[in-house]
């Protein structure tokens, strides 16, 4: 773990004293007389209830009744309390606060389906839309405490069903659209679900993909689901079960358009959000009113820099965190939120630039694996499109690597736009480190932690290292970290808080760079040890995509008699290779020993079509591993392409 760090290269992009000016940073440290970053970080992550309360007043986080105290950890760190005694709903926060001002007559949400059809919401329809959904749950029987699912696609619908959840008071469960019904039954049965959203279909590459019949499938195992309200998206014909099943435009559109909100406690559960484990059930990461909504707007705020009258559009599903994300954080700052649902290369590559020109969006959230995909398309599709509004990109989900870093800033950036890479996790409510626009970046880099984040990289010992690559800890608690798994808390403390006493350990290789940059590395499970080395994943996929002929890479190490370990690797190659396979299994050999050398030479070099992947684009490399070595797959619900897992066990 401590094996020397070189991954870095020179600094590409500095912020302009135009980007520095506007900067939300900027406005804080104004506000709060700290001279620079370096003094914010001191501070924010020696001083968390100062730090804490500075957020709250700057993002304007209203309480129906103060707090006495900003954070209790009488409890310890794992189990801090925030805004004790409080009382506050997020729903006022990113909605009710608004209709007294010209804010409510502004667009909060944009949607594009694949079909082409386009809808706006101001605040102020919004805001009457989420009133007639808290009316028709209050309908049904439901209120304060009552978990609720989310299974839709990403429609305005969704967006509306969410906020309605939360202002009744309710739990909300966001489900991936693209479940099957066991994973649903595992969430909703764990969460204790009495009611579901759910939408007849969707639409994926032109063809009308329906959802109804799992979500019936699922239904019928959970006893204690009494309620189903069906979005029509599609208009395929579905059952409806009497009793039980309502369509959205019969129950929820007669409501009436005002609507109390229910006054929470700041630390009642706003919703819970299942992450698949390595092994066992999913694990339950549970948020409340004012924590995961208060770390996301930071971390919008503070590294995408998204100020009122900003269009920020994420490629994301709302079973991910960074669809709840999208929807609190933009609107907590009352921008603009953009969602399409459909494929982003569909009817042609150009799509995901036609979405950014078309709706004017001035941040836009990729994943590496997305930008991968979209490279061997050239350049033709995005120069079509005017981008002009777009001031940054933002990307997670995958660590990337230099080609396709490069293609998108250089080419489609025009070397002018930051990539804000932003890591962290479901149960970080966001991220441990981020890019800014303050602070310069590398290819491949994070300027630095996010504010408040007391995070680390530490070596096996748990002491700090620097220019070496380490384990990813954080030190102190923040406003937006789960407040453990669902009716597991032991499970929660195994986690994370096992390892050293009082340091979360977030289960990331990283490295710090000479310069003080920030490198995510990839999974520490994931880590490779060949003939003594130890490095991630990630350095030997680099290596791979920049072949010409591919797209991606997935690198694992196996039993070997000899070494211990061997590596073995998966690659995608593009649609019309220029060379046999074999010349080209050949040429990445030889350069994967000239850049790392003999030592870490492959015992085998794979072609699938596709690699498993869950749907926020992470390759999941545990599954293809134990999938090789013909071992138990463990948790495989949240995978968008089971099918690949099939095709490794083919290969081997």
């Amino acid at each position: 773990m401590t094996d020397s760090f070189d991954f870095g290269g020179e600094i590409v992009w500095r912020p302009s004293p135009a980007d520095v000016e506007r900067a939300h940073l900027t406005a804080f440290m104004r506000q709060y007389h700290l001279r620079d970053f370096a003094e914010l970080m001191q501070k924010s992550t020696t001083d968390v209830a100062w730090f804490s309360e500075a957020v709250l007043n700057y993002l304007d986080i209203r309480f129906y009744e103060p707090y006495q105290t900003v954070v209790d950890l009488s409890g310890g760190i794992q189990f801090p309390r925030w805004c004790v005694g409080g009382k506050m709903n997020i729903v006022h926060n990113c909605l009710d606060k608004y209709q007294s001002s010209a804010v409510s007559q502004q667009t909060a949400l944009v949607w594009e389906g694949e079909e082409g059809a386009v809808r706006r919401l101001t605040y102020r329809e919004l805001y009457e839309k989420v009133n007639q959904t808290a009316n028709a749950l209050r309908a049904l029987g439901l209120g304060k405490g009552d978990a609720i699912g989310l299974y839709m696609p990403m429609t305005p619908e969704i967006v509306i069903a969410l906020l309605a959840i939360a202002k009744i008071g309710a739990v909300i469960l966001p489900l991936f659209s693209g479940y099957g019904p066991g994973a649903i039954v595992s969430r909703l049965a764990d969460g204790g679900a009495k009611a579901l959203f759910a939408a007849d279909g969707s639409f994926r590459r032109g063809k009308a993909i329906e959802m109804k019949s799992i979500a019936d499938e699922a239904a019928a195992q959970l006893p204690n689901l009494k309620h189903m309200i069906v979005l029509r998206r599609t208009g395929q014909p579905v059952p409806m079960q009497a009793g039980r099943d309502f369509w959205w435009h019969e129950l929820v559109e007669k409501q009436s358009t005002e609507s109390a909100t229910e006054k929470t406690d700041a630390e009642d559960p706003l919703m819970v959000i299942y992450t698949s484990g390595t092994t066992g059930k999913p694990k339950g990461a549970l948020h409340t009113h004012c924590g995961f909504p208060v770390k996301a707007a930071q971390d919008m705020a503070f590294g995408t820099d998204v100020h009122t009258g900003d269009s920020i559009y994420w490629m994301t599903d709302m079973g991910w965190m960074m669809g709840p994300w999208l929807v609190f954080g933009a609107l907590i700052l009352g921008a603009t939120l953009v969602l399409y649902d459909g494929a982003p290369d569909y009817p042609t590559p150009a799509r995901l630039w036609q979405v950014t020109e078309r709706h004017h969006v001035s941040q836009l959230g990729v994943s590496p694996t997305l930008i991968r995909a979209l490279i061997p398309h050239g350049d033709e599709p995005f120069r079509g499109c005017d981008l002009s509004a777009l001031r940054c990109f933002a990307s997670t989900g995958e660590p990337w690597n230099p080609e396709p870093w490069k293609w998108l800033f250089e080419r489609v950036g025009q070397s002018s736009r930051p990539i804000i890479n932003y890591s962290g996790g479901t149960e970080i409510s966001g991220g441990i480190v981020m890019g800014n626009p303050l602070l310069p970046l590398k290819p491949c880099a994070f300027s630095a932690p996010c504010p408040g984040m007391a995070a680390d990289v530490v070596d096996e010992s748990g002491q700090p290292v620097r220019n070496a690559v380490g384990e990813l800890v954080i030190r102190a608690p923040w406003i937006g970290m789960t407040r453990g798994f669902w009716h597991d808390n032991a499970r929660y403390l195994d986690a994370y808080w096992s390892r050293w006493p009082n340091v979360w350990v977030h289960g990331d290789f990283a490295a710090i760079d000479a310069d003080g940059l920030w490198y995510i590395l990839g999974r520490s499970d994931d880590t490779l040890k060949i003939a003594g080395k130890r490095l991630g994943p990630a350095e030997v996929e680099s290596v791979m995509v920049a072949h010409p002929a591919i797209v991606e890479a997935a690198a694992i190490g196996v039993p070997d008699a000899v070494k211990g370990m061997a590596l073995v690797v998966f690659v995608v190659a593009n649609r019309n290779p220029q060379a046999p396979l074999e010349q080209i299994r050949a040429e990445l050999r030889q350069m994967l020993i000239e850049e790392m050398g003999k030592a870490l030479a492959p015992k085998k070099i794979l072609f699938v079509s596709d690699l498993p992947k869950t749907r926020n684009a992470k390759v999941m490399r545990r599954m293809i591993r134990a999938a090789y070595l013909g071992q138990e797959l463990g948790d495989t619900s949240s995978l968008v392409n089971p099918e690949a897992v099939e095709e490794v066990r083919r290969a081997r």
